[in-house]
């Protein structure tokens, strides 16, 4: 991340891409500063106007030069250049990024940082400073790539970010975490067995495959009370993972009944 000072965590629902991006940035600030991070989520509607810089209406319907997170967060990372600062976009891959960004997108390069690579926006006053991207900002994305409505990522982007693929993890460490936290040995066997047998079946199909597993933070939030975590399991089987394999075989109804039913099986 020091390298490149962009990153995109790709992988599979559930796999704890935005939980690792918040924790990835207060490691770095060496605490839960939240004045020093910024997090916005992409979407189809969303644009440079809302991002970089655009006019905004006011309540009596006058508008305005506004700065949109970007801006403002540069401008915070500018006024303390020795502190680290981070910006981080949920869901990158649902907007349109090189609209998003537009000629910004180049002062994203390691390289292209600092005043030297200072650029005027083109909604500023031709008084207003050129703007440009902090060598102390540091952008992480995620990416979820089992969303089938979304296109790939441009080349034009790829190049300025690392990637970090996260899987889904059902093995030792969800497992001890899960008995630390007083759930029963019978109940983390079940749903290992169940997501493993589930993952492997979406993974052979030729229509889905790895993209489309499920991840373990589904299940990071165990009950209290040991008693309760078999209905906690089930909960989660029946009310959320259930609806999502309807929604993967869409046009296969008895294929996401079956493997609805094997999940839920005890």
């Amino acid at each position: 991340m020091h390298r490149r000072r962009n990153l995109i965590l790709q992988g599979p629902p559930g796999t704890g891409k935005t939980f690792l991006a918040r924790r990835l940035a207060w490691l770095e600030l060496g605490a839960t500063d939240a004045a020093r991070v910024e997090l916005v989520q992409f979407h189809p509607s969303y644009s440079y106007e809302d991002f970089v810089q655009g006019f905004r209406p006011d309540a009596h319907g006058t508008f305005h030069l506004t700065a949109g997170v970007l801006l403002e967060i540069c401008q915070k990372a500018q006024r303390e250049p020795d502190k680290p600062y981070f910006l981080l976009i949920d869901e990158i891959n649902r907007g349109n990024v090189s609209r998003i960004f537009g000629e910004l997108l180049l002062l994203l390069e390691a390289d292209k940082r600092g005043p030297a690579h200072a650029v005027r926006l083109p909604y500023s006053p031709a008084a207003a400073p050129r703007f440009f991207v902090p060598e102390n900002l540091f952008v992480i994305g995620t990416m979820n790539t089992a969303d089938r409505s979304l296109t790939p990522l441009d080349y034009a982007l790829r190049r300025r970010f690392a990637f970090l693929r996260l899987e889904p993890e059902f093995g030792l460490p969800l497992q001890q975490f899960l008995v630390k936290q007083g759930v029963p040995a019978a109940i983390i066997s079940r749903l290992v067995a169940r997501l493993t047998e589930l993952n492997q079946s979406i993974a052979d199909d030729p229509e889905l495959g790895p993209d489309f597993r499920i991840g373990h933070s589904y299940f990071c939030q165990p009950p209290t009370e040991p008693a309760e975590a078999e209905e906690w399991l089930n909960l989660i089987l029946e009310q959320e993972i259930g609806p999502l394999l309807e929604e993967y075989w869409l046009d296969q109804p008895a294929k996401a009944a079956a493997q609805r039913r094997q999940l839920l099986r005890q």
